[in-house]
């Protein structure tokens, strides 16, 4: 099995993270593709504008079209800080055997994955597909990791990725630009100008029904 995980806030979720999702799932034949919503994102000190069942079901909606997508409550259940290495293991611990994680993110998160929790030991526990745009240089692993574990991954040109130790490979992938962003949105909504067509119509409805972002 062949899983994609795509965390985040999704404070709103928005179509540029749903045209994402399905361009990653066709481009590596992904069983499906998990959305998890942070409970309390440790990179945000645990900020948020809507609470974790306003997002929640925001996300439910989003993706209920799409056979290919579905959800997971994990990190809610769990509570505390969302930890990604937490999720990852927790999936694998299901399907010791037969599971394969692709973990989805943007490159500008990427950037970053010193900062998280066991970042060396989530980077050999599953592949990560890192999501770059048009004009966006792809950056080379020695100035994203400590040389020392850069040098474990190594670029196969069959599979366009750099492949590491444990058979876990980092992808860098082009996906469609859509210049959409979660805060843009909180912002529009803020001033009073419209969101329709940046997010799902099920989602705007249900913003508009419940007044987030107000």
């Amino acid at each position: 099995m062949k899983w994609g995980i795509l965390g985040g806030t999704f404070d709103p979720i928005h179509t540029g993270h749903l045209r994402c999702a399905e361009e990653i799932r066709e481009l590596f034949g992904l069983d499906q593709v998990i959305f998890i919503p942070a409970y309390q994102p440790p990179h945000k000190n645990g900020a948020y504008r809507e609470s974790f069942e306003h997002r929640e079901r925001m996300v439910k909606l989003a993706i209920a079209g799409n056979s290919f997508f579905s959800y997971s409550d994990l990190e809610s259940r769990r509570g505390g800080l969302s930890y990604s290495v937490a999720t990852v293991e927790h999936f694998l611990s299901l399907h010791p055997q037969d599971l394969e994680i692709y973990f989805i993110l943007g490159q500008d998160a990427f950037r970053f994955i010193r900062t998280w929790k066991e970042w060396e030991k989530i980077l050999l526990l599953c592949n990560f597909v890192v999501m770059t745009r048009p004009g966006w240089e792809e950056e080379a692993l020695e100035a994203l990791l400590p040389p020392d574990f850069a040098s474990l991954f190594v670029y196969d040109e069959g599979i366009n990725g750099y492949r590491g130790p444990a058979g876990r490979t980092i992808f860098y992938r082009r996906v469609s630009f859509l210049d959409i962003s979660s805060s843009d949105i909180r912002e529009r909504r803020k001033e009073g100008n419209s969101i329709r067509y940046l997010v799902p119509e099920e989602v705007f409805s249900y913003i508009e029904e419940h007044g987030c972002y107000g």
